[in-house]
């Protein structure tokens, strides 16, 4: 039995084992302890039945006008606890979280882009998760310069869907807008 609730500060001393594959990126205590304060709709734990750290999912909203939007941050799930469909019901949460309280535009996130098993599983159309697509590629946007894909998936108040049409050349990471 998995339970979802908020992310809390004392979480910090005990999610190690959550962020031990290569993929996942580990920011310092000040970077967490920001969005917990500035964003804590978005902060989520999934937990087991003995309080053991299954994954979570760090995010943000951002942007301005028909740039608003929901940010994946960080999302992760801990190896034992994979294939559990554990991080759906955390982008879930979050994808709500952007619809509901905030009416974002749409949802964004970067992935590596040799980092095939989640491209393919953000892509996926499974019941209402996923589902998102490669709204272009930053260049050298991971610290040892490999590239990421933006992907984006949109929200209802984007009707026509114009966030999510993707762009045909990369950018770097300076060309990036986040107001």
């Amino acid at each position: 039995m998995t339970s979802l609730r908020r992310f809390t500060a004392h979480d910090l001393l005990q999610f190690n084992n959550v962020n031990l594959d290569y993929f996942t990126e580990t920011y310092n205590l000040n970077f967490y302890l920001e969005y917990l304060a500035k964003w804590p709709e978005y902060c989520q734990m999934a937990e087991g039945p003995v309080k053991q750290s299954m994954g979570y999912i760090f995010g943000k909203v951002e942007g301005k006008g028909e740039k608003w939007h929901g940010h994946v941050t960080a999302v992760t799930v801990a190896p034992a606890y994979r294939r559990l469909r554990l991080a759906e019901k955390l982008m879930g949460l979050l994808e709500d979280v952007t619809h509901t309280m905030h009416a974002g535009y749409f949802v964004d996130l970067f992935v590596r882009v040799s980092n095939a098993v989640a491209i393919n599983m953000y892509t996926k159309a499974r019941l209402l998760q996923f589902g998102y697509t490669v709204y272009r590629r930053v260049l050298e946007y991971y610290s040892n310069n490999e590239d990421a894909f933006d992907m984006r998936k949109a929200m209802p108040r984007d009707v026509q869907k114009r966030s999510v049409v993707p762009l045909k050349k990369p950018v770097r990471p300076e060309d990036l807008e986040f107001d």
